[in-house]
């Protein structure tokens, strides 16, 4: 079997992309550290067809960080809503309002501004400065990640720090000095194009000759799994609160934790009572619990959440403040641009379409 040095390897792989790779996206249209940056958050665990209309969108709000530094977070969030991770959204809003600050409205070149920013860290910092200016920086998102155990047969869990701190050696060795933006935009396409999760296309890869993991006929078997876990459940009662105006008593959800800064249906404990939560907030008179609508489970990277909406009316329309702050009216006929939780968002979309259970 032929011996590749990595140069080589840069050599095959810069081949195939010149020909196969993928090269007009949205960001890599002007790629300036701005935009690659937004691209690059939105891209993590999000397929890149997904992603593009919700770029498209949120460049058209926001072109450059001082605009997005300067928006409110719901604003962003609800540019956001439907993307999920909703802490990318919040990372990113808080690292634009740095670099505003910190960097006079101007994105950093420099590596360790850049890592140091919210939500950022060693690869995409690698892949903002290598893609938008050149820097050589390696990389190791999933697709890398993926070809690099393959292609080494790097046994073990890539969340272990044993096999990163090796992948990362990996990807420093290999990421050449000429052209390492491309280099990284290729080794990122061929985890998502020939070198994917379930069906890798190994006949058509440019380093098929020296993968281990062909040679040894069992290329699934890279990246190893994570050791497997039972997510627990937990269990929440929704309140669809609706005034005699049709309009949705929302809550804002704290700024961290599950659908942080997000508007959500107020959530009270499975076993609570609903009317009572009504009669210590007063929104308005004649509180009537009128259904219990079928269980819907979302579900979190660490727990499933087990929806349980009841639908309460009232006689009267709501009150204004509801006594605290973080609650109001919201009509479902007439959306408005608010940051939602996405089940949330779809039953409220349902509740402006018809009367009843969506």
């Amino acid at each position: 079997m032929k011996s590749h040095a990595p140069e080589n390897f840069a050599e095959r792989l810069l081949g195939w992309h010149a020909l196969h790779g993928r090269k007009d996206l949205p960001w890599q249209r002007d790629p300036t550290p701005y935009r690659v940056w937004v691209s690059e958050i939105m891209l993590q665990q999000t397929q890149v067809q997904t992603v593009i209309p919700y770029y498209e969108r949120f460049l058209q709000r926001f072109p450059d960080v001082v605009a997005l530094a300067e928006a409110p977070l719901d604003q962003v969030l609800h540019l956001w809503s439907g993307l999920g991770y909703y802490a990318r959204a919040r990372n990113l809003h808080l690292a634009a309002q740095t670099v505003r600050d910190r960097h006079g409205g101007l994105f950093p070149e420099d590596f360790d501004a850049v890592a140091a920013l919210p939500g950022v860290g060693r690869s995409t910092a690698g892949a903002v400065l290598s893609l938008a200016l050149g820097q050589r920086h390696p990389i190791l998102d999933g697709n890398v990640t993926r070809v690099l155990t393959r292609h080494f047969a790097v046994k073990g869990w890539p969340g272990k720090a044993a096999v990163g701190r090796r992948l990362w050696t990996l990807a420093e060795s290999l990421t050449p000095a000429e052209d390492p933006g491309r280099f990284n935009q290729a080794m990122m396409d061929m985890g998502s194009t020939l070198c994917t999760r379930a069906r890798p296309v190994c006949p058509l890869c440019p380093l098929a000759d020296s993968c281990l993991a062909k040679r040894r006929g069992n290329p699934l078997a890279f990246p190893e799994r994570k050791p497997a876990t039972v997510l627990p459940v937990r269990a929440a009662q929704l309140l669809v609160l609706r005034d005699a105006a049709g309009r949705v008593l929302l809550e804002q959800r704290p700024p961290t934790g599950i659908w942080g800064g997000l508007w959500s249906l107020p959530q009270i404990e499975a076993g609570a009572d609903p009317l009572a939560w009504c009669a210590a907030r007063r929104p308005g008179d004649g509180a009537r619990l009128v259904a219990r609508w079928p269980v819907r489970r979302h579900t979190f990277s660490h727990f499933h959440l087990d929806m349980h909406p009841v639908e309460i009316r009232l006689d009267s329309p709501g009150l204004g403040g509801v006594e605290e702050p973080g609650l109001l009216w919201y009509n479902p006929a007439a959306p408005d641009a608010r940051g939602l939780a996405a089940p949330v968002r779809r039953m409220l979309a349902a509740l402006g379409g018809k009367e009843g259970e969506p």
